[in-house]
């Protein structure tokens, strides 16, 4: 993983736009993926009875989960100039994900695309190609960690 000194500023900086509405950001990404990828709820028992995005968007619990995929976001931007910190984060996520909760790895893309996206409907295309490079690295180590699981 390397970031010039830059490029970490300039990820750094587009993604504190998108964090300081984390729990309504993370609430939209969350409520477009379960809506354009449908079968990505099926990981979320507790959504499956959500059909409407006006009823995910009021839910306590896609709310909590939308702030708690930022967070963890969050966490790892403040580590992309240090590896180890960074790898202490995703590793143990995407171990989680792959043997726990078992969710499909190409979810991690789908909701990176989303956070994409929002990031230049929200902030224009600069935004978003200081952040290509983060979600990139985010999913390659998330799918590292599933291949050491076996997946």
């Amino acid at each position: 993983m390397s970031f010039s000194e830059a490029e970490v500023q300039s990820a750094r900086g587009a993604w504190e736009k998108m964090y300081v509405d984390a729990e309504d950001n993370g609430t939209t990404v969350l409520v477009r993926m379960f809506t354009e990828h449908p079968d990505t709820k099926s990981y979320f028992t507790h959504f499956k009875g959500m059909d409407s995005a006006e009823e995910m968007k009021q839910s306590d619990q896609v709310r909590g989960h939308g702030k708690k995929v930022f967070t963890a976001i969050n966490d790892m931007v403040q580590h992309l100039d240090n590896s180890e910190a960074f790898l202490g984060i995703v590793n143990p996520l995407g171990k989680k994900h792959a043997t726990q909760l078992k969710i499909d790895p190409k979810n991690f893309r789908i909701i990176c695309d989303i956070i994409l996206q929002l990031m230049e409907e929200k902030f224009g295309g600069d935004c978003k190609a200081s952040f290509e490079k983060v979600t990139n690295e985010i999913c390659t180590h998330l799918n590292n960690v599933y291949k050491e699981e076996g997946w």
